[in-house]
């Protein structure tokens, strides 16, 4: 019946906020009512415009309090029935009148119990979170306590004012823990104040007595002590420390803050003075160590803070999600633990002292040489089916792995498999950079995930998004502005706004400390834990903290800062885990500034998407495809990674078959034809020293849009594709370049090699080594071409593909190709590299 939630509040009264308030205090189904609502605090906070009530009625018919009946109207519709009036600066009315069954049309015998709310602005955009409910009552005599709220913490030795109201005149009576401390006759209200001078729990109980009818409520209070300062234990890590006694230590850091609890599974998520933290001397640190807990038990907690906010550890390893984990299917995540409904809200952080362990079958594997690496881009969700219809998981991309090694690719990058928003994504809306987002399935599925691969010699790079972090992050939670929808001024690892352009979520300041302390400490998790190969960071040209929202050149410009910053990232991966870890940039900056990352290790995405489709187009205009050259860059080493395609372009085969040239009675558009241009592309690609990625299915000239239900939408999984003759022949050649690259590194990843590879529709490579030399010619035109060819020397040399053999007798001379054709000749006659007969290829 709402919008997403992003920022969770802790309910303090009876399923009523504490900025909602009624006339009557107790309200009937028979009589007015007037709703009060102080939006300071919350997201309406400061909001100008028109607020309005998406509202409903939970009664005796209703499942659970998500069953809303009779609401007024749909989330975006704006009508003056369900408008507030704006009384004073963040305060509005809202009237039920003349009663219940009237406002809300309420047919039939159904009882309503509760009044159900969420406060809007009139685009829809901005809400009052979690859903509000206002208990209705029974006519007669009822009396509720108007102060305090239920389950208030307050500070001991504090003096509260205690009050009650009854719905009729009656004898009252006020108790504190069965002790009666204020009797009124006669009377619809009752008051007095006490002094808290004990710490715990607390029961508050109000009676009231007329017409021989008894009634009474009771609430609870939670009376804390002052936070106790002592040093943290040594060698804590952030989050969750295992001891080798079996206790466990939690470490939370959270600057300006004053009173933090640990809630959970283990105190039956009550607040208890043992479990509330210690502050360490830095004054930013909270600490606490519980011991006595079952060590196979998986336990589910969150931090309260400051008595007003509860959220998961933001260094959770696994989270439980009570809006998308019921959409989990069995066989992806068996035995997932339930979320504690009616215990609290919002997302919980869990862990067991005692896991299952998996036991790796590899234990040192040999990374591939980075100028060797064959990447290729998955995303999970959209490479294989769970069932008939649900999202890809590691279980069923597993069984596709055999695929991949046939192929030839040594590195797979998994797109962001962190726990993002949702469970339908490509994983770019990060709120848990630590955790494994379990749509996916379990921590030791993914291990066994990454253990297959290296069984098949294939590395595991993750794609992490370092750039910003959404709102169910706790990094964004804890300390956030409702008012404005941004981090708070005063947030430790978060921009109020992004210092660039092309910003989504909330902008991490990668020059705070607190921002370092939290990308180091969950890069070398993922290492340690899951044995990864390596990281690609999406959009690290935005870890700077110049300011530049708008202007997209300036952002690209040399960066002395960004610079540090991500060379800082480097060292402590590589100080700090298994040696070799691959370090992939997606940057598009100014070229000294590619080239200085390159020099000091990183690899740098190379898009040739556009220029590359030009070619299999059939059109020369911008089709230069050099710059995928490390040495067109004057770069010292090969460390472009190049790529047709990523996840983030139009497929080259659907704008072939789309816009592809027509003419000449060739045509591009006739799916066979462009399926054999793709083979083309791939020997100017993989030929081309340097390490390159494809996206998946490629390989099989898959040819729905990027644009196909929404750019981020799932996509169709065609392995039907692979009985394609025409597409499996693509895989076939790419497979067939991709192991020549990795069996014949001398030659395919040389540094002596020519390119004449610009806007002509003819193009040329030449590959020399000591061993023997490569020249390669392609006609990306429609027409017949003569291609200018260079070979290195006179003598025999050998046409790979269709096993000719020619007598060079002068080393220029001009070959003719027809449209889309290509030859590949070598001074040595070079063999099936898959150990195939010569009319495999």
């Amino acid at each position: 019946m709402k919008k997403t939630v992003l920022i969770l509040f802790l309910v303090f009264s009876n399923l009523i906020f504490a900025q909602v308030s009624t006339v009557p205090a107790i309200p009937t189904a028979t009589t007015e009512i007037t709703i009060t609502l102080d939006a300071t605090g919350t997201e309406l906070e400061n909001y100008t415009g028109d607020i309005y009530a998406h509202t409903g009625v939970i009664t005796t018919e209703s499942v659970d309090d998500k069953d809303w009946k009779y609401v007024i109207a749909e989330w975006e519709e704006n009508t003056d029935k369900a408008k507030l009036t704006k009384t004073a600066n963040n305060t509005y009315e809202f009237k039920i009148t003349p009663d219940i069954p009237t406002f809300y049309n309420i047919t039939g015998g159904d009882t309503v119990t509760k009044l159900a709310f969420v406060f809007r602005s009139s685009d829809s955009s901005t809400q009052t979170s979690p859903d509000i409910f206002i208990k209705i009552y029974e006519d007669g005599l009822n009396i509720t306590f108007t102060t305090p709220s239920n389950n208030s913490v307050l500070n001991l030795n504090e003096n509260i004012t205690i009050s009650a109201e009854a719905s009729i005149d009656a004898d009252l009576e006020l108790f504190f823990d069965n002790t009666s401390i204020k009797t009124e006759s006669t009377s619809k209200t009752i008051t007095t104040t006490h002094t808290l001078n004990t710490a715990g729990y607390h029961t508050l109980k109000a009676t009231a007595s007329a017409n021989a009818e008894n009634k009474d409520s009771e609430i609870s209070i939670f009376v804390k002590t002052p936070t106790q300062e002592a040093a943290k234990p040594t060698g804590l890590k952030y989050g969750l420390n295992k001891n080798t006694d079996n206790s466990v230590t939690f470490l939370l850091n959270a600057p300006l803050k004053n009173d933090i609890f640990i809630i959970g599974d283990f105190n039956d998520w009550k607040l208890n003075t043992n479990h509330q933290m210690f502050k360490d001397p830095n004054g930013e640190d909270f600490w606490l160590t519980i011991s006595g807990l079952d060590l196979t038990t998986e336990y589910a907690y969150q931090y309260l803070i400051d008595d007003g906010l509860k959220v998961a550890d933001p260094y959770s390893e696994k989270i439980l999600d009570p809006w998308n984990d019921k959409y989990i299917p069995e066989s992806t995540y068996p035995n997932l633990k339930p979320y504690p409904t009616n215990f609290t809200t919002g997302i919980v952080s869990t862990f067991q002292i005692q896991e299952d362990e998996y036991n790796w079958t590899i234990t040192d594997f040999n990374k591939p040489e980075q100028d060797n690496l064959v990447v290729y881009e998955l995303l999970i969700r959209d490479f294989t089916i769970v069932g008939t219809s649900d999202i890809g998981d590691f279980e069923t991309a597993i069984t596709k792995l055999d695929y991949l090694k046939s192929l030839g690719i040594n590195a797979i990058e998994l797109m962001p498999i962190n726990e993002f928003e949702g469970n339908d994504s490509w994983g770019y809306n990060p709120s848990f950079h630590n955790a494994l987002d379990k749509a996916y399935g379990s921590k030791n599925t993914f291990k066994l995930f990454v253990d297959e691969c290296h069984k098949r010699d294939i590395a595991v790079i993750l794609d992490v998004v370092y750039n910003h972090a959404f709102g169910q992050s706790p990094l964004a939670q804890m300390y956030w502005n409702s008012s404005t929808s941004k981090p708070a001024d005063d947030n430790p690892w978060l921009n109020v706004d992004a210092t660039h352009p092309y910003n989504v979520g909330n902008d991490f300041n990668h020059e705070s400390d607190y921002t370092k302390t939290y990308v180091k400490q969950t890069l070398n998790h993922w290492v340690n834990e899951f044995k990864i190969d390596g990281f690609r960071f999406d959009l690290s040209k935005g870890f700077t903290q110049i300011n530049n929202p708008d202007n997209v050149s300036a952002w690209g410009n040399y960066d002395a800062s960004r610079i540090a910053i991500l060379k800082d990232y480097a060292d402590n991966v590589w100080a700090n885990t298994s040696n070799n870890i691959y370090l992939i940039l997606e940057h598009f900056a100014e070229n000294s500034e590619e080239k200085e990352l390159s020099e000091y290790g990183f690899m740098l995405w190379g898009n040739s998407n556009y220029n590359y489709n030009q070619n299999t187009m059939g059109y020369s205009n911008q089709s230069d495809i050099e710059w995928i050259s490390y040495q067109a860059r004057t770069w010292d080493s090969p460390k472009v990674m190049g790529y047709m395609e990523s996840h983030d372009e139009e497929r080259l085969m659907y704008n072939n078959l789309q816009n592809g040239r027509d003419e000449d009675n060739y045509n591009v558009k006739d799916l066979n034809t462009a399926l054999s241009r793709e083979e083309t592309a791939g020997l100017f690609f993989f030929t081309i020293p340097g390490p390159k990625m494809i996206w998946q299915f490629g390989e099989l000239g898959y040819d729905i849009s990027i644009d196909e239900n929404g750019r981020t939408g799932r996509k169709p999984v065609l392995w039907n594709y692979e009985d394609n003759v025409n597409r499996k022949h693509i895989y076939n050649t790419w497979a067939t370049l991709i192991e020549f690259k990795k069996k014949k590194p001398e030659v395919f990843n040389t540094s002596d090699f020519t390119l004449n590879v610009g806007n002509t529709s003819t193009k040329s490579i030449v590959l020399k080594d000591a061993s023997m030399d490569v020249v390669i010619i392609g006609n990306f035109d429609i027409v017949d071409k003569s291609v200018s060819t260079t070979f290195t020397k006179t003598g025999m040399w050998y046409e790979y593909f269709t096993g000719e053999e020619k007598n060079v007798t002068a080393t220029s001379e001009n070959i003719t190709l027809k449209p889309g054709e290509y030859k590949m000749y070598s001074s040595i006659k070079l063999l099936d590299p898959s150990g195939g007969t010569a009319t495999d290829d």
